[in-house]
Formats: structure tokens, C-alpha cells, sequence
């Protein structure tokens, strides 16, 4: 795991510009979640894109400000485009993100295209949240979010093998990859 003090030590760097400070995230539906609550709490945005996947935020979504910096239309500042989303985790792509100063919130996105032993040990971000538990989104981890639930007595949803074995009415969750529209 990355040294807490590491992330401390950048954290204080981005006190002395706090007025700098930008949320960043991967563009996705979730990354256009957080951009829009980032704004709501009056920080600039910058959303990690795709090659091919970034006009959804760097034109649809893209902030308009009027003279004060206050948003008139839009959520996302600023768009960075890699070629694959991984790219992200480069150390001089990891430092353009230092040197605007990004608070990173991780997105399942982040977590789906990004090695999770990677963001873990070499992802010098300071992240939203914890990096300790961002291995419990993964589905295929011994202790998932569904085990947290579980230990917890909390409800979650069941996970139905076969389309035979629905004998009520349910909601159907398809992979993002299997889903036509």
C-alpha cells in the first residue's frame, strides 16, 4: 500500500492551493455523477477519458462559467484523454494530475479498467475515500461488497443463475458489455 505520509505530504501541497484544487474521476455515468456534486460544492472538474469516449465530456457536459468562475451550464471542466484509461496510472500522467492539483474520486470505472494492485501501490492521488476498500468492489474478491452486506445482516440483491429459476417479478441488472439498446 502507498505510504500514508507520501499522500499526506501531497495533501499538504494542495493546501497552500486549495483554490486550485479540481475534482477528478473517470468519465462515466458515475464519473458525470460526481463531476455534477463536485460543482454543486464549488470545485472546478476534470474527467479522465478514453480516446473515443470523451466527447460525452468535453462537449455534451462541458462547463460553461460565466466571469466569476460560477457555472452556467455543464459540469466538467476539463478533459483528459489517454488512449486506454489505465494510462492514468503512468507516473507523468499521474504527475500532470499532481501538478493540477486533483482530489481523485474513485468510480467503479477507475477500479474495472485500472489494476487495483497498481492504484494501491503506485497511485499517488490523493483519493476520495479509502484505498483499503476499493478491492471490496470487486465482485471476485473473497470479501466483496456482498460479504461486507452479509457480515453486516444487511439485504442485497441475490444473484439468479438462470433465467429458470425466476419465478417472480425481479429487476435484471445486465453487464454494461452484454447490454443492446
Amino acid at each position: 500500500m502507498i505510504d500514508r505520509k507520501e499522500i499526506k505530504g501531497i495533501i499538504e501541497e494542495y493546501y497552500t492551493h486549495a483554490d486550485k484544487i479540481k475534482v477528478g474521476t473517470i468519465g462515466s455515468h458515475s464519473g458525470l455523477d460526481i463531476c455534477d456534486g463536485a460543482v454543486e460544492e464549488g470545485f472546478k472538474t476534470l474527467a479522465v477519458c478514453q480516446a473515443g469516449r470523451e466527447k460525452t465530456y468535453s462537449e455534451y457536459f462541458r462547463a460553461q462559467r460565466d466571469a466569476y468562475g460560477r457555472i452556467e451550464r455543464g459540469i466538467v471542466d476539463e478533459t483528459v484523454v489517454f488512449k486506454k484509461y489505465s494510462e492514468v496510472l503512468l507516473p507523468e500522467n499521474q504527475q500532470k494530475l499532481l501538478d493540477e492539483k486533483v482530489l481523485f474520486v474513485p468510480n467503479r470505472s477507475f477500479t474495472s479498467y485500472c489494476s487495483i494492485d497498481e492504484i494501491e501501490e503506485d497511485f499517488r492521488i490523493p483519493l476520495v475515500g479509502s484505498r483499503n476498500l476499493l478491492r471490496s468492489e470487486e465482485r471476485s474478491e473473497q470479501q466483496s461488497y456482498y460479504w461486507i452486506l452479509e457480515k453486516a445482516g444487511l439485504p442485497f440483491p441475490e444473484k439468479i443463475e438462470s433465467p429458470q429459476d425466476i419465478n417472480e417479478l425481479v429487476m435484471v441488472k445486465l453487464p454494461h458489455a452484454v447490454k443492446k439498446t
